[in-house]
């Protein structure tokens, strides 16, 4: 089973979708990845849905990811006893470290972290920034606040801080619990939530010993300011513009996608552009088109993957969605410009041997007539190279290692196979020849182009390309 696209689709697995039939449905509609929300999931659960997913893996035939996404710090306010209370614009609201009965001039904060950071000018948004109050008066104990802009408020809602680096973990209790339990089932992908500092990926790496990859979720400003230092630790970065368009003024945005997409691909991590992608499909069998355009432009900038939330874990149309996205991605590939957008935004060669040769693949896929790159990677390395590239002939991955198999299906124009390990170069460019005329990607008399690196099984070495012809493999 391949696909018509270079783009990789995640979806998110919930209500709507957490049995084994939905799940293969959805693959088959075009899902690669599958991400499981440890905000609303139980390890038992977790459990079941990662075997559910290999069992359709087993079924098909194809290297399957599994993300597991982190809840991180969670920052409440305390409840309002008579019920939702009106802020008016201009006036003053104050918020307590210690229990105080919330009403309309005042309410508790149990998050000393929070309180012992905040300086006069600051801005505390509320309720998904629905509510803004800049801070006129900082202590340990409390913070006196004007509002404004203001609104209803009750219980329990949430708190951004966008101004202000707050002295705390990226990961929780909870989290460090979840991202065990996670690496225990076997997932591919860990997704750090409400990262600041690159010492925050470095954490969870620590935790991971290299079983998973650790992607950084790229949501608050603090992450933004620092995104080179997060690259060079990260294994992946993912957009969160939910958290991000509510910390930063929603018309920053879309620089700030372009921004984080192409510092991405400089440093050849896999990137994920996340959340409303298709929200209207929530609830109804069509996006509007003003959704289109917005997969449509993560297409065109090159990116990674693409990412459903709602539309798959809780929606009435959860494989409608990943069709429609399916759909979309394909189109957008075939139109005649996209090529020369994708290649406008290619970035130069690393000096390493590794992206000299993998460049040199994409050079040489342009200047003759070659079916397909096949890199063979027991590390990922190789292939994440090649997929930097973005090239215009497909990519497959070989791999004789299932969890770097299972781990590439993240990244752009990868069609991974496990593969039975090679003796020595000459069974490799074998093995690549017979798999690229097996899975339909080259015939008989065609050539294609091998990249590994040798010794074989060496991680990181890519230092050899080779051009092969693929011989008669129809008797």
């Amino acid at each position: 089973m391949r696909r018509n696209r270079n783009i990789k689709i995640l979806a998110t697995l919930g209500p709507a979708s957490a049995t084994r039939e939905k799940i293969e449905a959805l693959f088959r509609a075009g899902a690669d990845v599958f991400r499981i929300n440890m905000s609303h999931t139980k390890h038992d659960a977790l459990r079941e849905l990662v075997a559910m997913v290999r069992d359709v893996e087993t079924e098909t035939g194809r290297p399957i990811g599994i993300l597991a996404d982190l809840q991180g710090p969670k920052l409440r306010i305390g409840a309002f006893p008579g019920g939702p209370v009106m802020l008016e614009t201009g006036q003053v609201f104050t918020l307590f470290l210690n229990p105080v009965e919330g009403n309309a001039t005042q309410v508790q904060l149990p998050h000393k972290e929070i309180l012992s950071a905040l300086a006069p000018g600051a801005r505390l948004l509320l309720d998904d920034g629905r509510i803004s109050l800049i801070v006129t008066e900082a202590a340990p104990d409390r913070a006196v606040t004007t509002v404004e802009i203001g609104g209803k408020l009750s219980d329990r809602k949430g708190v951004n801080v966008p101004d202000t680096q707050l002295p705390i973990s990226a990961m929780t209790e909870k989290d460090r619990a979840d991202l065990s339990a996670a690496v225990e089932a076997g997932v591919d992908w860990i997704a750090l939530s409400f990262v600041q500092t690159a010492a925050d990926v470095a954490e969870a790496k620590k935790m991971v010993m290299g079983r998973c990859g650790v992607m950084a979720k790229i949501e608050k400003p603090q992450a933004v300011a620092r995104l080179n230092d997060i690259l060079d630790v990260a294994d992946g970065i993912m957009i969160a513009r939910g958290d991000l368009g509510v910390e930063l003024p929603l018309e920053f945005v879309p620089g700030r996608q372009k921004e984080i997409n192409r510092a991405a691909r400089r440093a050849g991590k896999p990137v994920v552009v996340a959340t409303q992608m298709l929200e209207s499909m929530i609830d109804k069998p069509a996006p509007t088109r003003a959704e289109v355009s917005d997969v449509a432009t993560a297409v065109f900038e090159g990116a990674d993957a693409v990412m459903l939330s709602a539309e798959s874990a809780a929606g009435a149309w959860p494989v409608e969605a990943v069709a429609t996205m399916n759909k979309v991605a394909e189109k957008v590939e075939s139109e005649p410009f996209y090529r020369s957008i994708v290649d406008a935004q290619r970035a130069e060669p690393e000096p390493t041997a590794a992206d000299a040769i993998t460049a040199a693949a994409h050079q040489i896929a342009e200047n003759i007539q070659v079916a397909a790159i096949v890199t063979y990677t027991a590390s990922g390395a190789t292939a994440i190279r090649a997929s930097r590239e973005r090239p215009n002939v497909p990519i497959l991955a070989l791999s004789p290692v299932l969890k770097t198999a299972r781990r590439l299906a993240i990244a752009w124009g990868l069609h991974c196979v496990v593969v039975e390990e090679s003796r020595d170069l000459e069974m490799m460019v074998e093995q690549a020849c017979k798999i690229a005329w097996r899975e339909g990607y080259a015939k008989s008399g065609q050539r294609i182009i091998v990249i590994c690196g040798v010794p074989l099984g060496t991680p990181g070495a890519t230092n050899m390309l080779r051009v092969a012809i693929v011989g008669r493999m129809d008797g």
